[in-house]
């Protein structure tokens, strides 16, 4: 039989199979794989071998599969329509591929793409809609690694977006008769809420919205847009969930904190419109009641809106400030949460937020005093055994570590200042609360910057892993230290 040359390209094509024999030549782990792809394709599948592995001999105990014992005869494959070759025996393979080529019978014979005629692809599964992977039969690691990605890619939505388009195909066709029509309205139709409601599990809700496009004489474009307010962490790219970065594909606009890193930013879709509304210390560069008008001004005029905050949107962001001004106008919205910085940064310093032998609390705390008195309840963060992890603090170090001290914390309790959290240029400062404002100053700590004051902060210099090692009073000159 003829080796297909290696530059052949195959024939991407989907069989339907219902009714038809399938002949799966192998009862081992592979064959088993096989004959579970299978399922569901309404194929009459037949497994010829002497043995089955018990997965197999209860599906032929059930009557799902016909079992044919015995060593492989090409009269099995009279009346097959398509045949799989899954054994470990090399020459029971090429006899089932030769007696498949002689009857005009596709073979697909399990890693050897020389004798197939056959192959059988990597699959994403989302419902009725399937992606196909191959390689050819050249590569099929990296068919499995593309595969991998896809997986993550395409989330369970696209599969009851499928299912609710299938059902009301004919409506689609009646109401776009004309092709371009359609193809254009489809783009529209799908790039407003409708799958934003599938993924957020409102199936009811998006088949009324369905409903009511196909009803309408107003074109889609017409549907108002949503925001995601979407948690980019503390700057790690690879930190990012994977709804948020499904939704930075899918934006028409990103609204961006200034500390949102260009790591992060370089996933979005490139021809988003990019706005910074970030704050520092000092300087906003949109006040709040500014961004909550962008929000809903481009919501309303129906584009994608990504509300791309660091750390998480509902940790010290405003994310509540910001849905509720998005309901009051009756913009759809959704959240996506982010790993926030206290979990992030302590994870990169190595530091645990809790251990059973140091603390057995957290406490996620501010120290950003806005204008009038301290409200921080002092005494209750001086208690001991417990973990405080201060966000926004780099300007009020000399408070925290004042205040703390005053209201019981011992002097020698360790902290650590870990700056730029999960980025390359991450650097973490460890010390005693006595030396905190004095070795952030000596190291010119900047924003942003986490505190974590506790007993685990100690384990900063063992337990490192990101970076260069904890910076620490060792590395003050001694007439700084004195």
């Amino acid at each position: 039989m003829p080796d297909a040359p290696a530059t052949t390209r195959l024939f991407p094509l989907f069989a339907d199979l219902r009714g038809r024999a399938v002949l799966v030549v192998g009862g081992g782990a592979v064959a088993a794989r096989k004959v579970e792809a299978l399922a569901g394709t309404g194929a009459r599948v037949r497994v010829a071998a002497p043995a089955l592995v018990p997965t197999l001999a209860t599906l032929a105990a059930e009557g799902a599969i016909e079992h044919l014992p015995g060593r492989f005869h090409p009269d099995w494959l009279d009346g097959a329509w398509l045949a799989i070759a899954a054994t470990d025996d090399a020459q029971v393979n090429r006899a089932v591929a030769e007696a498949g080529e002689a009857r005009g019978i596709w073979v697909n014979v399990v890693d050897d793409a020389d004798l197939a005629r056959v192959h059988l692809p990597a699959r994403v599964e989302r419902g009725p809609l399937q992606i196909a992977i191959s390689s050819g039969g050249g590569a099929p690691m990296l068919a499995r690694l593309v595969r991998e990605r896809l997986e993550a890619q395409f989330d369970e939505s696209f599969g009851a977006l499928a299912g609710l388009l299938a059902r009301h195909r004919h409506r689609i066709v009646a109401r776009w008769p004309e092709p371009g029509a359609r193809r254009r309205a489809f783009g529209r139709l799908l790039s407003g809420p409708l799958q934003g409601l599938l993924r957020r599990r409102r199936h009811i809700e998006a088949e009324r919205l369905l409903d009511a496009t196909l009803a309408s004489s107003k074109d889609p474009a017409s549907v108002r847009g949503s925001v995601a307010l979407v948690g980019a962490g503390p700057g790690d790219a690879g930190l990012l969930t994977l709804r948020a970065l499904r939704l930075l594909g899918e934006a028409d606009v990103i609204l961006h904190d200034r500390l949102v890193s260009a790591e992060v930013l370089a996933l979005a879709r490139r021809d988003a419109e990019r706005i910074e509304v970030g704050k520092r210390a000092g300087h906003h560069a949109v006040p709040q009641d500014g961004i909550n008008a962008l929000l809903v001004e481009h919501a309303a005029a129906g584009r994608r809106v990504v509300r791309l905050k660091g750390g998480d949107p509902f940790v010290f962001g405003r994310g509540g400030e910001e849905l509720e001004a998005l309901r009051a106008a009756g913009i759809d919205y959704e959240v996506v949460p982010g790993i926030t910085a206290a979990a992030a940064c302590a994870a990169y310093a190595g530091i645990p937020l809790t251990h059973r032998d140091h603390a057995q609390s957290v406490r996620l705390v501010t120290a950003h005093a806005q204008e009038g008195p301290d409200t921080l309840d002092w005494p209750a963060l001086a208690q001991e055994r417990q973990t405080l992890a201060f966000y926004m603090g780099v300007s009020r170090l000399d408070t925290v570590q004042a205040q703390l001290i005053a209201h019981g914390r011992a002097p020698d309790t360790p902290f650590a200042l870990v700056e730029n959290g999960t980025r390359a240029d991450q650097r973490v400062v460890n010390g005693r609360l006595t030396d905190l404002s004095r070795l952030a100053r000596h190291h010119a700590v900047q924003s942003p910057a986490l505190l974590i004051v506790g007993e685990v902060a100690a384990l900063a210099g063992a337990l490192h892993w990101f970076g260069a090692a904890p910076l620490g009073t060792s590395d003050v000159p001694l007439a700084d230290a004195a």
